[in-house]
């Protein structure tokens, strides 16, 4: 798995963000690319901010059991796989403003480093491991940007 955590690795990926037009059609689903770039957002907006409602009880558990292994591990995700609701971006988004927030989001999750995130509590499975924290990161990122062919 591509270590986000890594500058280098970091650099590639801001520059396949920086490479996505406005009018990119995807290669699979339903999502415009403006849309993506807000869904991609949701996930350092549950990382880094308070602004989404945490799950708690039987969702929680459901997602720690059955969710969470295919989200932090390091098998790539499905094509066309089920997004839980808060990642569903409904209304059309500003592309620049998405974009610019979602290269803000992974330079300041370098900036805070792989040491912050291990062992970290995550919005919905509990502690993750740096190595958890990257692949939930890097394979989310990659599974959108290669559905826009970039």
């Amino acid at each position: 798995m591509i270590n986000i955590f890594d500058i280098n690795e970091t650099n590639a990926v801001i520059i396949r963000i920086n490479s996505l037009k406005p009018d990119a059609l995807p290669l699979w689903g339903k999502m415009s690319v403006d849309k993506m770039l807000a869904h991609c957002n949701v996930a350092y907006e549950m990382a880094l901010e308070d602004v989404h409602t945490k799950p708690t009880g039987f969702k929680k558990i459901m997602l720690k059991l059955f969710v969470k292994p295919i989200v932090v591990g390091n098998k790539p995700y499905k094509r066309n796989s089920r997004t839980a609701p808060e990642f569903l971006i409904t209304d059309e988004r500003n592309f620049e403003l998405e974009k610019v927030r979602l290269i803000n989001y992974i330079l300041k999750t370098i900036s805070l480093g792989e040491d912050y995130f291990h062992n970290r509590e995550s919005h919905s499975f509990g502690k993750l491991t740096k190595t958890q924290w990257n692949n939930m990161f890097y394979k989310h990122l990659d599974y959108h940007l290669s559905q826009f062919g970039v």
